[in-house]
């Protein structure tokens, strides 16, 4: 990398990846009473990113796979703000904030492939308690481009429905058995996306991570149920080809995938070990209707924000006692600040919880 190529990616990379984290914050904290707040909290991030997009434009063709990278994750992060910000003139403007925060996911997506060959990257899909651990970002820059690692997309093209994304992290030797996290999507998305949610996660803590895209437009809660054995064919694959410890199965989702998650993984035969239901809509009638055998025993993990506006709290508190009156070993977990949104910050606790630490 010559001198001003060099400048360049040392002056953009602070205000790239402070961008994203404020994003990250802004999707975490999102709640219909406290958007303009919020907004206001984010402050400009991007300022500087703006400014020194243009940069990029004059790297040699030797740097075209970096640049090429930096400036599709610098357009996503831009894109993102540019739509927060417009979303108070349009009549759904919660929905276009949701919308804008569909570009975080592209930008993380064409960000990662660096973390090999920069630490700053390398460090941001990290929990920040991981980032200070050396020996863990050799190890996994040792390992990046082993086959079978990385970011793994199949039949997961924007737009289509039914096939999966997936992590393994670029440390994953076969000769031990690995958690498996399997993560559904919430109404209308897809699991391309979701899959950040829980990336930095599984690449530090060391697990394979699964996330599939919903055969519909989402989860098959009603009609025929066309994702439970897509589910069952995912899961045979990536069973088959990598080493997966039988007893540590997390099946978990956010939303409408949080209610698949109980709907699938309380029938008979299911191969999920662990569930972990995260701001979910649940009906008592679940655990009426659901083999007395599968839930006796079985460990579920429930999160539910207290402020959470599209389904009440009170939802994951019929779920809890139901659910224990029926011999399901649960944990509760409300969060006090926590609207209808996913909060990353549980994910190291259900990996604790799933491994029994």
């Amino acid at each position: 990398m010559d001198d001003d190529a060099a400048e360049d990616l040392g002056a953009l990379l602070p205000p790239l990846l402070h961008s994203l984290e404020t994003l990250r914050f802004v999707a975490r904290h999102l709640d219909p009473q406290e958007v303009d707040a919020l907004m206001q909290a984010a402050g400009t991030p991007d300022a500087a990113l703006r400014t020194l997009r243009p940069r990029l434009a004059r790297w040699p063709d030797a740097l075209a796979e970096v640049r090429i990278a930096l400036e599709a994750a610098c357009d996503a992060v831009l894109a993102a703000f540019d739509g927060m910000r417009a979303a108070p003139e349009q009549e759904d403007g919660l929905r276009a904030v949701f919308r804008a925060l569909r570009h975080v996911p592209a930008a993380q997506e064409a960000l990662y492939p660096l973390a090999a060959g920069l630490p700053a990257v390398s460090a941001f899909f990290l929990d920040p308690a991981l980032r200070d651990d050396q020996g863990l970002q050799t190890r996994l820059a040792q390992g990046a481009g082993n086959a079978g690692t990385g970011v793994i997309h199949a039949g997961d093209a924007p737009g289509a429905r039914g096939g999966f994304s997936m992590y393994v992290p670029e440390d994953y030797t076969p000769d031990r058995a690995w958690p498996l996290v399997m993560a559904l999507h919430g109404g209308s998305g897809d699991g391309r996306g979701f899959l950040w949610s829980w990336l930095r996660d599984a690449r530090g803590l060391g697990a394979i991570l699964v996330a599939p895209t919903a055969t519909g437009r989402t989860w098959a809660l009603m009609g025929e149920d066309t994702d439970t054995p897509n589910l069952a064919r995912i899961f045979d694959g990536v069973r088959g080809r990598w080493n997966i410890d039988p007893s540590k199965l997390l099946l978990t989702g956010m939303s409408d995938g949080g209610t698949f998650a109980y709907v699938t993984g309380l029938q008979q035969g299911s191969p999920f070990t662990h569930l972990a239901p995260v701001a979910a809509s649940f009906h008592p009638m679940l655990a009426e209707i659901a083999d007395p055998a599968r839930l006796r025993g079985l460990p579920i993990h429930i999160v539910h924000g207290v402020r959470d506006w599209m389904f009440p709290v009170d939802v994951a508190r019929r779920a809890r006692r139901a659910l224990e009156a029926a011999g399901a070993r649960v944990t509760y977990r409300e969060i006090d600040d926590l609207s209808h949104c996913y909060p990353t910050e549980i994910n190291p606790m259900i990996l604790a919880w799933l491994r029994g630490t």
